[in-house]
């Protein structure tokens, strides 16, 4: 993990194609801009936890899967 200390307007790259520019900076929030190419995601992490987290509970267990075509 980079940890890096920034200050509103400053900005890093990831990469040759991100930017990230720290827009402004109020008490505990912090606004991010990121320039980037329209194919390269960007998610907030809750997002994609909620993603990861309904894809497992669609998922089927192999157990139930193989009861089910035991019956069959």
């Amino acid at each position: 993990m980079l940890i890096l200390t920034r200050r509103a307007g400053e900005s890093f790259f990831i990469g040759e194609d991100v930017l990230v520019t720290i827009a402004d900076v109020s008490g505990d929030k912090v606004k991010v801009s990121i320039t980037a190419p329209r194919e390269i995601p960007i998610l907030r992490k809750e997002l994609r936890d909620a993603e990861e987290t309904n894809r497992e509970a669609l998922a089927p267990e192999k157990s139930a899967v193989l009861a089910l075509a035991k019956k069959l």
